[in-house]
């Protein structure tokens, strides 16, 4: 397990330990109110100092431990929407999460899923109806209206929804304020605020089932590289990094690009799907042993596991004794980004539960300090205001 030295090692220019961090995420989420509501926000150069996100150095000058928001400030505004980014930012995140789809006329836009049904308001549109089917999809079916059936334009009438709102039900109140954004507008989002903020905005980007769209001739990888090469994201030092759950992918983009990258990891007993269709046998138990993490070092610079392939969990959901692989993948020279987490008890380990309501808060801080200690890198989560306070409270702010 890394020490707190080891981790302070790593942000040399102590941006992430700022005093003042605490009182600044206050005035952040103050800002991002009135981003919101289209007022000025108070965000501005001394958040944007203290935040530590400067691109110079590359992903190793990013705060220890990095909060990534995942698909933006996702446990306040329906995933994956502008307004889900800006929050992220205003509160302070390190890096930002998008996941990117295609449409059928090969634009990549910004869902968690090319299947629909559940983030947008399509199937109140009487005129796609006939567009429901259903899909096979990674060997898992799927009945509803997926990306790749629609183009940009007929997108673009949709509008973006919360993903879960039996557990959000107040994400619910921005149902329809936001239509769903292409990757290329995230960039120029990004451009945008990095100018005002006087530094470029992190980003953290995900293929989507890349061999799935490869054989519907929607290829991910060369479109992504085009407009990362056009904003100026695919040098080695760019602030962006490129992840995916299929290794051949994460492959494909560094034989086309320089950016960092990243190979995600699912269940133990789980095989990234490009596996399945190449007849590689290898688990994502294999991957995690010191052979398959040299491998991946081979052509990546970190991981993204799950946070049970960093603690596992008991059947009773509590948390168990770390494994090894935070230290197997820092001797191979690989950071880890694990997700993800939550505040609601739901989400969280058994140890961290309050109540018996599972849409209500637990002790997230705690299940925060647990994960750090462990040595990570960074951590995905859906709630940036209370992973930057548990960062400060970890570097001791």
């Amino acid at each position: 397990m890394g020490t707190q030295e080891s981790r302070q090692s790593q942000d040399p220019s102590g941006q992430g330990r700022g005093t003042g961090r605490r009182a600044l995420l206050g005035a952040a989420v103050l800002g991002a109110g009135g981003a919101v509501l289209g007022l000025p926000g108070t965000a501005g150069a001394e958040e944007a100092k203290v935040a530590g996100t400067s691109s110079h150095g590359g992903y190793r000058s990013l705060p220890v431990p990095t909060i990534i928001a995942h698909r933006g400030a996702s446990g306040y505004r329906p995933e994956h929407t502008l307004g889900s980014y800006q929050l992220a930012l205003d509160m302070g995140a390190h890096v930002i999460e998008q996941d990117l789809v295609p449409t059928k006329d090969g634009h990549l836009v910004c869902r968690h899923e090319n299947d629909i049904t559940g983030t947008t308001d399509v199937a109140s549109h009487t005129e796609f109806a006939d567009r429901k089917t259903t899909k096979v999809v990674d060997g898992v079916s799927y009945t509803g209206w997926f990306t790749e059936d629609f183009t940009l334009a007929e997108l673009k009438t949709l509008r973006a929804k919360e993903r879960i709102p039996g557990t959000r039900q107040e994400n619910t109140l921005y149902d329809g304020r936001w239509e769903i954004p292409t990757f290329e507008e995230v960039l120029r989002w990004a451009e945008k605020e990095g100018r005002k903020r006087g530094r470029r905005i992190w980003l953290h980007v995900e293929t989507k089932h890349p061999t799935y769209f490869r054989k519907l001739g929607l290829g991910l990888e060369e479109p992504l590289a085009k407009l990362l090469r056009k904003y100026d994201r695919h040098r080695k030092n760019a602030p962006v990094f490129l992840q995916s759950f299929e290794p051949s992918s994460i492959q494909r983009l560094d034989r086309l690009v320089d950016s960092p990258l990243v190979v995600l990891l699912s269940g133990a007993a789980t095989r990234p799907w490009d596996f399945v269709e190449a007849g590689d046998p290898r688990t994502v138990a294999d991957l995690v042993k010191p052979e398959g993490l040299a491998w991946i070092a081979s052509y990546a610079n970190g991981i993204g596991p799950t946070l049970d392939l960093i603690i596992p969990r008991d059947s009773g959901g509590r948390l168990t004794t770390p494994t090894t692989l935070v230290a197997d993948a820092h001797a191979k020279g690989l950071i880890l980004h694990p997700y993800t987490m939550r505040n609601e008890n739901s989400f969280l380990p058994a140890d961290f539960r309050k109540g018996t309501d599972a849409n209500a808060y637990g002790d997230a801080f705690g299940a925060f300090k647990v994960y750090f200690d462990t040595g990570i890198d960074g951590i995905f989560t859906d709630n940036t205001d209370t992973g930057l306070l548990a960062h400060a409270d970890f570097v001791g702010d």
